[in-house]
């Protein structure tokens, strides 16, 4: 099970003083936070992909590069990389060169994004969103993959015998996740090439999610990659905590009122009952975390949203502390009586291990044979 963190790199006003950071600020900010991350024995910090104000994090492999150098153990991962507006060319290259970098610490979510702009800045249709997608992760899979590719499709120019460069680290793509918060189409994508599905679970009840998760995890199975218990899942949570309950809601109760994400609608206490959202002490945090267990079954990934609404750096940084002191804790809660066979979260270094393993299986069968 990895616990880390993921940004959507929002620069969001502080609501008790009326001050928004610079973009230098929030950026040099993430690199700290990512650092801090570290720091308390996460596993995995991930960064979002948006071209558009208020967010800065339009490249994430530039920064997810940067970071790679300061860290040492670090799993570097996006929130979100557009499959639908980037070419997947691009990608594909981007992130090979990130992986080596990185020493193989780098696997990536795709996604469609929710900003509807985005489309036409990169030539593309909003309406052609689903099959972008599909058809775009098809070819990056196969840079991947294979060598020298010859493509056709409905969304790029022809490619002929083309070398994606470089290629990816010990020839072992990175590991994909699918994010969605609302597309059967894309847990069916996953499920299909055996890759990992991860659902935000932020702003829904869980019975949302629940349909999208029981559904890939279903057609993993009818895939042939594993038992449905077996799929690979990773799951987003955000909380607030202080020592004492009251305190946590008093101090975020601002940030909550007129964060732009969620702020105008539900209140606090609504809304902490209807979502994942944690407001309140450490052991009410780890509490309800555990209860994810209980609704989606045994995952491999939880990530948590820390740096939004417009919370200072000094905040986020003691929200961490508080994390990692309550960190053994969630890991001895989903580790008991986790079944044997429930697989870990995919890494570098496993994925080049199963390599191997399948190709000295198939040579030990073509010798019996």
């Amino acid at each position: 099970m990895q616990f880390g963190l993921f940004s959507v790199s929002d620069i969001t006003v502080d609501p008790t003083t009326g001050r928004a950071p610079t973009e230098n600020e929030r950026i040099k900010a993430i690199v700290e936070i990512a650092r801090k991350a570290e720091d308390i024995g996460l596993d995995v910090f991930a960064l979002g992909e948006h071209h558009n104000r208020p967010f800065f994090s339009s490249s994430p492999t530039t920064t997810l590069a940067y970071i790679a150098a300061q860290t040492q153990r670090l799993q570097l991962s996006t929130a979100t990389t557009l499959i639908t507006t980037n070419d997947p060319v691009k990608i594909a290259e981007d992130f090979a060169m990130l992986q080596h970098l990185a020493d193989g610490r780098v696997d990536l979510t795709l996604g469609r994004g929710n900003t509807g702009p985005v489309y036409p800045w990169f030539g593309k249709d909003i309406r052609q969103g689903i099959p972008l997608a599909i058809e775009n992760y098809a070819l990056l899979h196969r840079l991947w993959t294979e060598d020298v590719v010859d493509w056709e499709g409905r969304f790029r120019t022809p490619l002929t015998s083309f070398t994606s460069t470089p290629r990816p680290l010990d020839d072992v793509a990175p590991f994909v996740w699918h994010g969605s918060i609302r597309s059967p189409e894309i847990a069916e994508q996953a499920a299909y090439y055996g890759d990992g599905f991860f659902a935000n679970n932020i702003f829904w009840p869980k019975e949302h999610y629940q349909r999208l998760i029981s559904f890939y995890r279903e057609r993993y199975e009818h895939y042939g990659h594993g038992a449905a218990h077996q799929a690979i899942v990773g799951l987003g949570g955000q909380f607030f905590i202080r020592k004492n309950s009251q305190d946590a809601v008093r101090e975020f109760r601002p940030y909550f009122d007129n964060a732009p994400v969620y702020g105008h609608g539900p209140s606090l206490e609504e809304f902490t009952d209807e979502t994942p959202l944690t407001v309140g002490s450490p052991q009410e945090f780890v509490d309800k975390t555990l209860t994810f267990r209980e609704s989606f079954g045994d995952y491999q990934r939880q990530l948590f949203l820390v740096d939004h609404a417009g919370l200072p750096l000094k905040t986020v940084l003691e929200q961490l502390d508080l994390l990692g002191e309550v960190l053994p804790d969630l890991r001895a809660g989903f580790a008991e009586n986790r079944p044997a066979d429930v697989p870990d979260a995919p890494t570098h270094a496993a994925l080049v291990a199963a390599r191997d393993a399948a190709a000295a299986d198939d040579e030990s069968l073509e010798v019996r044979a």
